[in-house]
């Protein structure tokens, strides 16, 4: 009986794709400087901005944002009007209408972005049974958030002579198992920023994105930084009372 069972556990195991067994690997992920880090930490707009225009442009055909509306981009500087506008760009599936039937209508503030695919099944039928995960919440759903994605982008190499690639994959340093069922998709030149000025080096697109993926995960970062300053001045502040407080009860009692 146990022989039968550690026969099992080894064909399970010899059965796992190299990713899966490999997803253990510990990978070094390159620190990089943002905007938005440490306590006094801010969004940089005009970079959300360019990392919106690159999502829209490259990511959008595949990736969703599923909890980010039209609305939520006035937060990036857009203004109403830049909104609708944008908003309006898109047909979006609404109904039933009075005779039972779906319908499409212009986009609108209220809306939530479109996603790409009707649903799972089509989106993993389009991308050889891979499925293109929603972006929402990227930046921290994956350990070294906003590094990860960013060398994620940029980690696109040759694989090793002495590693066989799996049918559909792709050799990423970065990513767990080094294979990726998403092509290599920033390269220099992939985008042509409105500003014109703004150099489109895939290094630039990546950052640009990938700050921008870290505002749709955590769009009140700004107001929790002035938070947590409050909190701790406020700390700080009662911290030296309770201290003076505390001499002068004591000198009192010194006295007596």
């Amino acid at each position: 009986m146990r022989k039968s069972v550690l026969t099992a556990i080894a064909a399970f195991a010899l059965a796992l794709p190299i990713s899966a067994m490999g997803a253990e690997e510990e990978i070094h992920l390159p620190k990089q400087t943002w905007s938005f880090d440490g306590v006094f930490g801010k969004y940089d707009k005009v970079q959300l901005q360019r990392g919106f225009q690159v999502y829209k442009e490259v990511c959008a055909s595949c990736h969703s944002l599923q909890y980010i509306s039209f609305r939520n981009l006035e937060a990036l500087g857009y203004s109403e009007g830049q909104i609708k506008a944008l908003a309006n760009e898109y047909d979006i599936d609404d109904g039933p209408d009075e005779a039972g039937d779906m319908f499409k209508r212009k986009g609108r503030p209220a809306d939530h972005l479109p996603k790409p695919y009707p649903n799972d099944a089509f989106a993993r039928a389009s991308n050889g049974g891979a499925l293109p995960p929603d972006l929402s919440l990227m930046a921290k759903a994956r350990e070294g958030g906003p590094d990860y994605i960013y060398n994620l982008l940029l980690g696109y190499e040759d694989a090793p002579k002495d590693m066989t690639l799996a049918d559909g994959m792709n050799y990423n340093k970065f990513f767990p198992g080094h294979q990726i069922a998403m092509p290599q998709q920033i390269t220099d030149g992939r985008v042509t920023y409105d500003d014109k000025e703004t150099p489109t080096t895939a290094a630039q697109i990546s950052k640009d994105v990938t700050a921008f993926l870290m505002w749709t995960a955590e769009p009140k970062l700004e107001i929790r930084h002035a938070t947590g300053f409050r909190v701790l001045l406020y700390t700080l502040f009662f911290t030296i009372l309770a201290y003076l407080l505390k001499r002068r009860i004591w000198s009192r009692i010194e006295k007596h």
